[in-house]
């Protein structure tokens, strides 16, 4: 099978992202749909990327995207399945694998013997701060392409880079209504 992010044309737009309302969903569920489709792009985007600049898989990725908002602390393990969810037996593979490769800490959490805080170490931050533009840009280009205006726009608040262009893009179709309605009025007569 083609990788769809090879011949992004060939793949159909996402029906949610055509925001016509005549079907069976309601709203929410319209917006989930479109979530999702957004969501399985850039996951797909990301996989060879995330490979490439971090060598680690995709689920050890959002690992690492974890830690990195806790920046000079850690987060335990039962509250990164959490937020993951994924069961706690794949995420201790996934912290040892991470570990191995020096990208993050584990150590025992105070006053609990179960417990495992789980933190970003200097290479991971480094190799992190390197990637970032590629990354983003992975992500901006996924959205692209499932996501229509209205939509980017509506994602504006989580996601800088769709605000500024969600932006650009209101301002150019402004432009072009404005230069289209110039082209409708009659020329003046000499």
């Amino acid at each position: 099978m083609a990788d769809p992010a090879e011949h992004p044309a060939d793949l159909p737009a996402c029906p949610s992202a055509q925001g016509s309302g005549n079907g069976l969903l309601p709203p929410e569920l319209r917006g989930w749909m479109l979530l999702l489709a957004a969501t399985g792009a850039v996951e797909q985007r990301l996989r060879s990327v995330v490979k490439d600049r971090l060598d680690v898989s995709h689920d050890e990725f959002l690992v690492l995207c974890l830690l990195a908002e806790e920046p000079g602390q850690g987060l335990r393990m039962t509250r990164i399945a959490e937020l993951l969810g994924r069961p706690k037996t794949r995420l201790t593979y996934q912290i040892a694998c991470l570990q191995h490769a020096g990208l993050v800490t584990r150590q025992s959490v105070c006053g609990d013997k179960r417990g495992v805080e789980v933190a970003l170490t200097d290479k991971a931050r480094r190799l992190l701060r390197e990637a970032s533009g590629a990354l983003a840009g992975t992500v901006t280009a996924a959205l692209d392409h499932v996501m229509g205006p209205e939509q980017c726009a509506a994602l504006s608040g989580l996601l800088p880079d769709v605000a500024a262009r969600a932006e650009a893009q209101a301002a150019a179709s402004a432009g072009s209504d404005a230069r289209a309605g110039a082209d409708l009025e009659p020329a003046a007569s000499d």
